[in-house]
């Protein structure tokens, strides 16, 4: 994942490869749930590894549920195995599992802090209020602005107790024990503002309605999964009703929670989607193991992808298919009419370029609400304005996101006209060069990386990138690894200098920050000279080609910090004074230094690379956007050296070091190849008396005066 303070796109071309999805953030989380609530052990496989899935999982095992992780590392497919074991649905207040940000108030209240999650925040609100106890929920700021006041209408209806600590209408919440519940009447909600009231209700009810109560009834203590069923049995119960008030949105989201609830036991019965009941002695029973399905919302943006940029190979999706239970699997259809080429199959999607431009068009959204994000996106790139309807519901998300889409894409130069609930869209007239803010919204982040492959060949910044981690933190990751553009289109930045200039340190730092790839030049030389000793060859020009075949084959791996050769970690053998006099001989070497020319070549990638090195502004990249080069003199050099081995408790001498550079220095400068110096396009940068930080604010500020779009205020 992206944790930089924004990430440049370079102007993308191309696109095609294989995309493997993360898990349903929609499935996840309701699957989380409704094993807590089942008892006994759910297997969960596949499980989405986000923000909002562990938002879930904390606040599970503060209320006492054990999750345990099995298999392989958590990677881009999500968190692999869990096994749930379910909680007793009663739980006193006071009692569980103390975890960080979940801790009991000074009056007893469980504390659970829930992020920007609705798909937890609604679902355990009405779950916790039937169960008994003292609860108070809260998240981020932008949730305690995200409407709940229909649910909660909807529980006091039922008799539950929940009290605002905040705006009326809004979380957080305080949340009491209900002794009392009146389930003999319809139980009406509004459907026209969020459809997650709706699955929060019929999530929470079935642990009312094994037993029914009639008015009266105390539930406060609710049997385990197993108990003897009231005197009486089921048939002294009654039918749990819900009635929707007004228009029921996002209906597809609704189908998820009904086929979670019947994998999980629960078989509702509905009319139309105005009346939903559930029986009486529904009882929520393990399915034993479940599977996750890929996120379609997520798939938008790659079908998407292939609809903009896949002229040649197709852009696979693996993980949904055609068959998937997801309402925004109907994107495929809207991306269609659009002009996407699209195959299915019952697990993947291939998509490629059709119609070019994309088709116009006016379209209902309410079946898609999420996914409709990406077509707004798709629009720049039509033949004319397109209009999207019915998406009221986008101003409680996230984000307001009709005024956010709005605003972002006239930054691009689209012109749009934002209405109630529709978005008008027509494409730029001329592009723009734009610094997309995203709003703390996953979706907006995912969305407008799209924008990257504009016809002008424009650049974007993405604001703040870490925000897909909600529901998707690979995604760059993804997006970079099936896009394709034109070398010179791939940003460089280039830190050269003499031995012991620090270059190493702030091109790494740079590196950081921007989000780039980094490259040690020095490195690829010593480890070089290190083989070289290793095989017994001197390094000298007797040896040269001996040494450039060698070059050339060396099993060389960066990762996080490590250098490893053919396997086995050598950073601390290349870093010693010898393995550096022994970088600089080998380097003087014309048939070696040809022999990695390409291999550092390669390093460029997207979204970008930082190199440091003697000649990356010279000789390798010559076309870098940014060259710097450092000129701290051999004396401040060497005392600089002096104290960090000293530090090391390496014994040294100053005068000897200093001899040492300046002999460094003159060979570097003086070889016939390469000789060490700056670009004539390169920023001189004298850092002998500047800190890390401030020689990288320097670099940053340079680079950023090379953008095309206006700095961020």
């Amino acid at each position: 994942m992206f944790n930089t303070a924004y990430l440049d796109l370079a102007p993308l071309e191309e696109a095609g490869g294989t995309v493997a999805l993360p898990g349903s953030k929609s499935i996840s989380n309701r699957v989380l749930l409704l094993a807590a609530l089942s008892g006994g052990t759910t297997t969960v496989h596949d499980l989405l590894d986000s923000d909002d899935t562990r938002v879930m999982l904390d606040a599970l095992r503060a209320l006492g549920c054990s999750v345990v992780h099995h298999g392989a590392s958590i990677d881009v497919t999500g968190l692999g195995r869990l096994v749930v074991s379910g909680a007793n649905p009663s739980v006193p207040a006071g009692a569980g599992v103390r975890v960080a940000h979940h801790q009991p108030t000074s009056s007893g209240a469980r504390r659970l802090f829930l992020g920007n999650a609705g798909t937890a925040m609604r679902p355990l609100t009405a779950a916790l209020a039937l169960m008994g106890g003292e609860f108070e929920m809260s998240g981020v700021a932008r949730m305690h602005e995200r409407p709940i006041g229909d649910l909660v209408d909807a529980l006091r209806e039922l008799g539950c107790r929940i009290d605002y600590l905040g705006d009326q209408g809004f979380p957080p919440l305080r949340i009491h024990p209900a002794p009392v519940l009146k389930l003999d009447a319809p139980i009406p909600v509004r459907g026209d503002v969020s459809s997650q009231f709706l699955t929060a209700l019929l999530m929470a009810l079935p642990l009312a309605s094994h037993s029914a109560p009639t008015p009266g009834t105390d539930v406060s203590g609710l049997p385990p999964e197993g108990a003897a069923p009231p005197r009486g049995g089921p048939s002294a119960g009654r039918d749990i009703v819900i009635e929707v008030v007004g228009e029921l949105i996002s209906k597809p989201y609704i189908e998820i929670t009904l086929n979670m609830l019947e994998r999980f036991g629960i078989a509702v019965r509905r009319e139309g989607w105005q009346r939903f009941t559930i029986p009486a002695g529904s009882r929520y029973r393990s399915p034993g193991e479940i599977h996750v399905e890929a996120d379609a919302s997520s798939a938008s943006y790659f079908v998407a992808l292939g609809a903009l940029a896949a002229s040649g190979q197709p852009v696979r999706i693996e993980g949904v298919g055609a068959s998937s239970i997801q309402g925004d699997i109907r994107f495929v259809e809207a991306a269609q009419r659009m002009g996407a080429d699209v195959r299915s199959g019952p697990n993947w999607l291939e998509v490629r370029r059709g119609a070019w431009p994309l088709r116009a068009i006016d379209l209902d959204c309410n079946h898609i609400p999420d996914a409709a994000m990406t077509l707004a996106v798709m629009a720049l790139y039509a033949d004319g304005p397109t209009t999207l309807r019915n998406i009221a519901s986008w101003r409680v998300k996230e984000t307001d996101r009709l005024a956010a889409m709005a605003t972002e894409l006239r930054k691009l130069g689209a012109a749009v006209e934002e209405g109630p609930d529709f978005l008008r869209v027509s494409p730029p007239q001329a592009w723009r060069a734009a610094s997309i803010h995203t709003y703390d919204d996953h979706r907006m982040a995912m969305c407008f990386a799209l924008a990257a492959f504009n016809p002008a060949g424009v650049h974007v910044r993405i604001e703040d990138p870490k925000c897909v981690a909600k529901t998707f933190p690979d995604f760059f990751e993804a997006l970079f690894a099936v896009a394709r553009t034109s070398t010179p289109h791939i940003p460089v930045i280039c830190v050269d200098g003499p031995t012991a200039s620090g270059k190493g340190t702030l091109a790494s730092e740079v590196a950081r920050r921007l989000g780039y790839h980094y490259l040690d030049s020095g490195a690829l030389y010593r480890i070089t000279g290190l083989a070289a000793t290793r095989a017994g060859l001197a390094l000298d020009p007797q040896h040269e080609h001996t040494i450039a075949r060698m070059a050339e084959g060396l099993a060389i791996v960066f990762i996080e910090g490590r250098v490893l050769l053919d396997g086995r970690d050598v950073t601390d053998a290349i870093r010693t004074e010898e393995a550096g006099m022994n970088a600089s001989r080998v380097s003087a070497l014309p048939s070696v230094r040809s022999a990695l020319v390409s291999l550092q070549q390669g390093f460029r990638q997207l979204p970008g690379l930082v190199a440091d090195g003697r000649d990356m502004g010279t000789v390798i990249f010559p076309d870098a956007q940014l060259k710097v080069f450092l000129t701290a003199s051999a004396a401040q050099r060497a005392e600089r050296r002096h104290k960090q081995l000293i530090s090391k408790g390496i014994s040294t001498t100053l005068p000897g070091l200093l001899a040492d550079l300046e002999a460094r220095d003159a060979r570097d400068s003086s070889r016939a190849v390469a000789p060490l110096k700056p670009a004539e396009d390169a920023l001189l940068l004298d850092n002998s008396g500047q800190t890390v930080e401030e020689s990288v604010a320097q670099v940053l500020q340079w680079w950023e005066e090379k953008q095309a779009f206006p700095r961020k205020a």
